[in-house]
């Protein structure tokens, strides 16, 4: 399991106890003893009003082909969860690097935070 790929995992309900299975992005490879992975929700339901932090990835196009979604689907980069990596159960395909790189800097806008090498030249 590696940052950037998509699999159907166990995701936790946001308002309710349980878990459903879906599609989700790996955000980070396994963490911890325990061990554990930082994931991002994928849903089918695009929003009317997208934010700034969603991706939609359409997989019939050349930049998500390779997701192996079926059909076009908002990452919701406001929706993470760390899950244990037993609740990650079938892989489905992989955003390529440029795509994970949209991610990240959407990540980091939604966090507020900034690049490991702008910190570093603060120093």
């Amino acid at each position: 399991m590696r940052p950037g790929e998509i699999h159907l995992a166990r995701f936790p309900f946001g308002d309710a106890p349980g878990m459903k299975l879906r599609p989700v992005l790996l955000l980070t490879g396994t963490v911890g003893s325990v061990p554990e992975v930082l994931v991002a929700y994928i849903s089918s339901v695009i929003p009317t009003q997208p934010l700034a932090s969603d991706l939609i990835m359409d997989p019939s196009t050349p930049e998500f082909e390779g997701t192996h979604l079926k059909v076009v689907s908002a990452l919701r980069l406001h929706k993470l969860a760390t899950i244990h990596s037993s609740s990650v159960v079938r892989h489905l395909g992989a955003v390529d690097a440029t795509q994970f790189g949209v991610v990240g800097d959407k990540l980091r806008a939604l966090l507020g935070t900034v690049p490991a090498s702008q910190t570093e030249s603060r120093g």
